[in-house]
């Protein structure tokens, strides 16, 4: 059997495990503080019984007797609900895991508890970070090794398991310790995509593959608030981390089915589509098809333009993957439903600008451009989109503009760092190329650890003007290190 266009069926299962993978990060990003606004009809005591959910109000101790839909009571003070134009009351019910596993009490004055969750979140993701930097570190290597078939069997099967057990977590410990094995098989698929697309695509091709990649990360990211609350409001958040974890699992029955060798050696693929692979590899693939250490990686200058691009412009991402759940719930009031149906937007724009990214340089290269050259194109032009968009987005007056600001801000950086993640294998052909993609994806861990540290603290009493200066920071930075550390003969 001969299967046409194969390299597209590969990438496409590359494409849908990065989908799950995001989901599967998603998880802790939208449960971690899951409140939702309620309706209760206000009625009389003296009344017959209403349908659920409803309230009493006594005048006398000032506090609603709420009863709730699954038939609970709860007494609350006056200043803890709204009354509604119709004469009905709106509480806001709080949860999540957070709340779940009892970390805060629910008495606090709201700044205090918004700040204390801040910071538990920063700390459980910071050793969900520390383990994703060493599998970006380690992961390539062992890519290098065993192959891309085999390591993406390796990272999902970890990933879904760890997932699956957090629905175990009792407090902080076992949460961060999920999150820790979470990390490790996590973070594999990023310098493993770019050996497989160095793999199944010749080099004109290599940039618009990587964006599909980073476009499924997007897609993931839309799906994820939607999914993951809609399984968190039927389920609750434990079997929601059972039912996300599967997907990876399951994904490894047609990874195995498909992509069964490399295409020079692969029973489906067409010669014509082998030819047209194996003939736009790259000249160097003959001289440096034995990986190189990382020390001589870190000795060569070109190097550091991958590293040093990618610590100051991926914690961009992060702090909207990570925070972008927690800016809406605490900047705007939205409850769960609709951080749901906000936080999809701006990845929407990251989705266009990682397809448009990688097209972008494709198609200078295709007009004549070296690919050096397509490539800085690229990313300043990324960089320009983004910068701009960062500025407006801290004097965003509604959710509605923010996320709206925020897919351009996405957007360019998208564009931009599918560029930046494909000049490994632009410098480097071979077992090399994972290599040099772990070493950037773990310098991106660091400064994305670093940013992940201050946020809590340049957030305090509900304030994200610093947030948004300290990402606008980031992005000259990024292209200064990639302009500066450029092989000095590429034109």
């Amino acid at each position: 059997m001969k299967v046409k266009g194969l390299r597209w069926w590969v990438l496409g299962l590359v494409v849908l495990i990065t989908i799950i993978n995001y989901l599967d990060r998603g998880t802790l990003n939208y449960m971690w503080v899951a409140n939702l606004k309620v309706k209760y009809a206000l009625v009389q005591e003296q009344e017959p019984m209403p349908a659920l959910p409803y309230a009493y109000y006594d005048a006398f101790t000032a506090r609603y007797t709420l009863h709730h839909a699954d038939s609970s009571i709860q007494q609350v003070s006056e200043k803890s609900v709204m009354v509604l134009p119709d004469g009905d009351i709106q509480y806001v019910k709080k949860g999540g895991i957070a709340y779940g596993l009892g970390l805060v009490n629910e008495n606090d004055p709201q700044e205090v508890t918004d700040d204390k969750l801040k910071k538990l979140y920063s700390y459980i993701y910071m050793f969900f970070m520390v383990a994703y930097g060493i599998s970006q570190l380690v992961s390539g290597k062992i890519y290098d090794q065993i192959g891309t078939r085999k390591g993406f069997i390796m990272s999902a099967l970890v990933w879904g398991t760890a997932d699956m057990l957090t629905s175990l977590a009792r407090g902080v410990a076992s949460l961060s310790f999920f999150r820790v094995l979470l990390g490790l098989g996590e973070a594999g698929p990023w310098p493993g995509t770019v050996k497989s697309n160095a793999e199944w695509f010749p080099v004109k091709e290599r940039a618009f593959a990587q964006g599909l990649f980073g476009a499924g990360g997007s897609v993931g990211n839309i799906l994820a608030p939607v999914i993951i609350s809609m399984l968190f409001i039927a389920f609750g958040w434990q079997k929601t981390f059972v039912i996300v974890g599967s997907l990876g699992i399951i994904w490894i029955i047609p990874w195995l089915i498909i992509n069964k060798s490399k295409p020079a050696d692969h029973p489906w693929i067409t010669e014509e589509e082998k030819e047209y692979i194996l003939s736009g590899q790259p000249d160097t693939v003959a001289v440096h098809d034995k990986a190189r250490s990382w020390g001589a990686l870190l000795r060569d200058r070109k190097s550091y333009g991958v590293i040093l691009g990618r610590f100051f412009l991926d914690p961009i991402w992060w702090m909207f993957v990570a925070w972008l759940p927690i800016y809406l719930s605490s900047r705007f009031k939205l409850d769960i439903k609709q951080v749901a149906f906000s936080a999809w937007v701006p990845y929407v724009g990251a989705a266009i600008g990682a397809i448009a990214g990688g097209w972008f340089s494709g198609y200078l290269i295709r007009k004549g451009k070296p690919v050096h050259t397509a490539r800085r194109t690229a990313i300043l032009t990324g960089a320009a989109i983004t910068l701009p968009a960062m500025i407006a987005a801290a004097f965003a007056g509604t959710a509605l503009v923010a996320v709206v600001i925020m897919s351009f801000i996405l957007g360019g950086f998208q564009f931009a760092i599918v560029n930046i993640q494909t000049l490994p294998s632009d410098y480097h052909s071979g077992k090399t190329i994972g290599s040099l993609a772990g070493l950037g994806g773990a310098a991106a861990v660091l400064g994305t650890i670093l940013t992940m540290f201050l946020v809590p603290y340049i957030t305090s009493n509900n304030n994200w003007i610093l947030f948004f200066v300290m990402g606008a920071l980031l992005v000259p930075l990024s292209i200064a290190s990639v302009f500066i550390f450029r092989e000095r003969k590429q034109n």
